[in-house]
């Protein structure tokens, strides 16, 4: 048993940690599909899905079904190689970014210091998805979807990124551990109000989220950038939206609401809570809100989101400095 050395382990347990919280990522988004419709039944006063299992408890399961042995077709105009590639790059690039996140004390795969940089990294290759699967579907429709996607994630991912500045100026680091640690006495949903705002709106606009789900909007464009796509491959892209609903809430909480921090209950509770709480926020915001148009979406956030962020900083560096010791 030479070879079973404190490095070897460190990487099994590693291994391992990265394959529970992926495996968990992709399982709450599959659940997460369902609960979206059984409150939006509640909050529109109807039923939602009651038919499958009491209650609707099954309609997982059957969706499941369904979904797995639809046929796997290909359009005879499509680009076959980038075509099957695309959702495969969608889905890895969002489940890659999971790893970057410290869900308790002992819990989180990697504790890297370039953390945020990483999770910027992989929102810029999932563009590259988005953009590939609808050029490469041969269809007006998909690829006036793509490019839209393409403009409104990028435009977006700087308002994001550059609403963390602040975060990252406060806490000295691009490492989420130390930035969670630094939030022990103080969230930092408080002092930085307004970029934790910011970061909010473009998480919405990233993952493509009612109301800023025009790349894909049924009444312009018959389902967008892939609309060509059919069984697990139309389902990497439908849970893949779930399960970037389910990055944002918890980057949110771990970057503005002291991540697994709380009184009384374990770390993990906490957690949950906290990410359950803005995932019930995406839910509501596409019962309450209409779809504005597309160039209304891109005013609002180079009018609108752009000065803000860059507001937030300027004051953000100017209190740093000034409670800085000589």
């Amino acid at each position: 048993m030479e070879w079973l050395t404190p490095q070897v382990v460190a990487i099994v347990l590693a291994m391992l940690q990265a394959l529970v919280i992926l495996l968990a990522a992709v399982l709450a988004g599959a659940v997460l599909t369902v609960v979206e419709r059984r409150l939006l039944g509640l909050w529109q006063d109807r039923y939602g899905p009651n038919r499958v299992g009491p209650f609707g408890s099954l309609q997982l399961i059957a969706d499941m079904i369904k979904i797995f042995f639809k046929e796997d077709w290909i359009p005879p105009f499509a680009d076959r190689p980038i075509f099957v590639l695309a959702p495969a790059i969608a889905m890895a690039s969002l489940l890659l970014s999971f790893i970057i996140i410290p869900i308790t004390p002992g819990w989180g795969v990697a504790d890297w210091n370039i953390g945020l940089l990483f999770f910027l990294a992989m929102g810029g290759i999932n563009v590259y998805s988005v953009l590939l699967g609808g050029w490469a579907s041969g269809n007006k429709y998909a690829l006036i979807g793509a490019m839209r996607s393409s403009a409104q994630t990028i435009s977006y991912e700087i308002f994001m990124g550059l609403s963390l500045m602040g975060v990252v100026a406060m806490a000295g680091s691009f490492n989420l551990r130390e930035i969670v640690n630094a939030q022990q006495g103080l969230w930092y949903v408080i002092p930085q109000f307004l970029g934790f705002c910011n970061f909010l709106v473009a998480g919405f606009a990233v993952v493509h989220r009612h109301p800023f789900d025009q790349p894909e909007a049924e009444q312009e464009l018959a389902d967008g950038y892939h609309i060509e796509y059919s069984s697990m491959k139309f389902g990497m892209f439908f849970i893949g939206e779930y399960v970037g609903m389910l990055l944002i809430s918890a980057l949110v909480v771990t970057l503005f609401f002291g991540g697994w921090h709380g009184p009384l209950l374990p770390p993990i509770v906490w957690f949950v809570i906290k990410t359950g709480v803005f995932l019930v926020l995406f839910i509501l915001v596409r019962a309450a809100l209409p779809r504005p148009r597309y160039d209304r979406v891109m005013t609002f956030g180079w009018i609108v989101c752009l000065p803000l962020t860059l507001i937030n900083l300027l004051v953000t560096g100017a209190v740093i400095l000034l409670v800085a010791p000589a």
